[in-house]
């Protein structure tokens, strides 16, 4: 079963591309998603990261908003959650594997933000980059509710820059082209990956 690391920075249409994965019928896993259930109430995430941020926890969640508060400036404290959050994502993602498995799958996808970041695109067979050019980024980004230029350009700095990105990829997937010339992209990588096992 080859694995396809999907990553791209904030903005890039990396969601809108898993799900065109997920639509080919390949099976993705959506890392933030897999957060958030970690997050929320029963969460095994939320007694670590409460104890590690005291008062970011509230009824019985993390609250996301205050955590961010918390990490998104200072490169210590973000080490210390991730240090807390991605084993545990490491565990939830090992059911995943088996799941797909049990369905006969020839590849998956991790849908990963943080791929490069946090050296995952060593632990795949194939590295695809969602990407658009800047302009077209920041006008997504910037239509989100609450989001203002300085927090985007915060979040931007602690991520690997795009430039880079589309370096390391095996494949890329434009977006800024119509969801259809995406989508064709999505087909022709789906078609290379099997080619390659063949």
């Amino acid at each position: 079963m080859k694995v396809i690391g999907l990553t791209g920075s904030i903005g890039m249409g990396k969601s809108t591309t898993a799900a065109m994965f997920r639509e080919a019928g390949v099976p993705v896993y959506d890392a933030d998603a897999a957060v958030h259930d970690l997050y929320d109430q029963g969460g095994a995430a939320v007694a670590p990261v409460g104890a590690a941020f005291p008062g970011v926890v509230k009824d019985g969640r993390v609250d996301r908003e205050e955590l961010r508060k918390r990490v998104l400036s200072d490169p210590a404290a973000l080490q210390r959650l991730n240090g807390i959050v991605h084993p545990l994502v490491g565990e939830d993602r090992i059911g995943f594997f088996k799941a797909a498995e049990q369905l006969g799958a020839d590849m998956v996808v991790l849908d990963i933000p943080l791929l490069f970041e946090t050296n995952g695109h060593e632990r795949v067979d194939y590295v695809v980059v969602v990407s658009a050019p800047p302009e077209m980024q920041r006008e997504r980004v910037l239509a989100r509710p609450g989001m203002t230029p300085e927090r985007l350009d915060a979040i931007l700095a602690q991520q690997t820059p795009d430039a880079e990105k589309r370096a390391r990829a095996h494949f890329i997937v434009e977006t800024g082209k119509g969801l259809a010339h995406a989508r064709e992209q999505v087909f022709h990588i789906i078609a290379a990956v099997r080619a390659s096992a063949g």
